[in-house]
């Protein structure tokens, strides 16, 4: 009689769905493409995509598995989160990337219009957002209105089936590869948070102009853009004029959600070999065989301990996320933990290659090296972007502990 421990357990729905995911995955996935992380992120700018990226990105799309808990009526996957987690894991397996997984629109907008959207807007968005058709960009940000948005005064008039826009965001990312933008106007100049509503704009509408903006990683994902006299159809606004704050404020959860951990330029700053392994072949090791500066071995078991706790936390508070109502104020709480991880890693890259890690450019500095640095660069905006620290500090105090303003 064969003992309780060599009996096989009941195949269940979830193994027959990994089976078919499996499968799917193998007779549709490019091999050439294993490994390779070329996604669609707005902030790098435009991906020249081969024609197995683009079968790929169509074969995942039409699938619906780009999206996969988004509702199949409008191009997602209709599946619920252990099923979603399957696709995720068995595309991992696989060494395949979801192109689209990093782009504005899957990340930040999409879930908003889900919830916000009309029947007619969600038809007209959602599937090109899923397919990876169409590229958006943030319109939040202005001169003299970053910390404080509630102050933006890029004003919509009125003028009867349209808006008329006029004013300035700036750190717009991708904005001048972008085919739309979605953005918060003041259409009431009476009120400050009751005054605002959400638009939806062309990028290539008459009177929409960018100018990219350099930063000291030598990169230029960020712009400044101007809109003069620009016609926004009434059509393209979401939810009721005067609710673009309350919209804003939700998208803005989406987004710091994403910047915690789980959006493409983040993820990747958690990406890569171990740093001890980096450490054992660039500082050396001791007699047992551990990275031979103790000091640094330290720091490093450390960081590892906290970036591993985040990441269970952070996947902890997406599942939770995803059975309740969305992201909440907690979001704050993971926007900042994993801005300082992420900085924190990238210093201490940075300090275990020493002169190898200061490298801008030529002959004497490998690619990643060279990366490396612009990442290290790039990394000092993750504190800022997406709500500054210190905006985080004051929601969750305010939102999640309770403390409010004492006169």
């Amino acid at each position: 009689m064969a003992s309780a421990a060599t009996i096989d357990a009941p195949a269940t729905p979830l193994d027959a769905f990994r089976t078919e995911v499996r499968d799917w995955i193998a007779g549709n996935f490019p091999q050439t493409l294993k490994g390779k992380d070329r996604g669609l992120s707005a902030v790098e700018g435009p991906v020249e995509e081969t024609p197995e990226e683009t079968r790929w990105r169509e074969a995942l799309g039409g699938k619906g598995w780009t999206v996969p808990t988004w509702p199949k009526d409008y191009g997602g996957g209709g599946l619920g989160r252990a099923e979603a987690r399957v696709v995720q894991e068995e595309l991992a397996r696989a060494g395949a990337t979801n192109p689209v997984a990093g782009t504005m629109g899957v990340m930040m907008f999409g879930p908003t219009l889900l919830e916000y959207g009309s029947e007619a807007q969600k038809r007209e968005h959602i599937p090109a957002i899923a397919m990876g058709t169409v590229r958006w960009c943030q319109g939040y940000s202005e001169p003299g209105a970053g910390s404080d948005l509630a102050s933006l005064q890029t004003f919509a008039e009125d003028a009867g089936d349209h808006y008329v826009v006029n004013g300035q965001k700036t750190w717009t990312s991708g904005g001048q590869w972008a085919d739309k933008c979605f953005m918060i106007v003041r259409t009431d100049k009476s009120k400050k948070h009751e005054g605002i509503t959400f638009l939806l704009c062309d990028m290539d509408a008459p009177g929409v102009e960018t100018r990219p903006i350099r930063l000291i990683s030598g990169a230029s994902p960020f712009c400044e853009t101007f809109f003069t006299d620009v016609r926004v159809p009434k059509t393209n606004r979401v939810g009721e004029e005067g609710q673009g704050w309350t919209i804003g404020k939700r998208l803005l959860q989406h987004e710091r959600n994403s910047l915690s951990g789980g959006g493409s330029t983040a993820g990747r700053m958690f990406s890569g070999p171990p740093l001890s392994e980096i450490a054992k072949k660039t500082v050396g090791v001791d007699g047992e065989g551990r990275i031979a500066d103790s000091e640094l071995r330290t720091r490093i078991i450390r960081h590892d301990m906290d970036a591993r706790a985040f990441m269970l936390t952070l996947r902890r508070a997406q599942m939770e996320a995803k059975s309740n109502q969305g992201p909440s104020a907690a979001t704050s709480i993971m926007k900042n933990v994993g801005a300082r991880i992420m900085q924190e890693r990238s210093e201490l890259l940075i300090e275990i290659r020493g002169l190898a890690g200061l490298g801008w450019e030529g002959e004497g500095f490998s690619e990643d090296e060279l990366a490396q640095v612009r990442m290290w660069l790039f990394g000092k905006a993750v504190s800022i972007y997406g709500g500054s620290t210190e905006i985080q500090n004051n929601v969750i105090a305010k939102r999640i502990l309770g403390m409010l303003d004492h006169q």
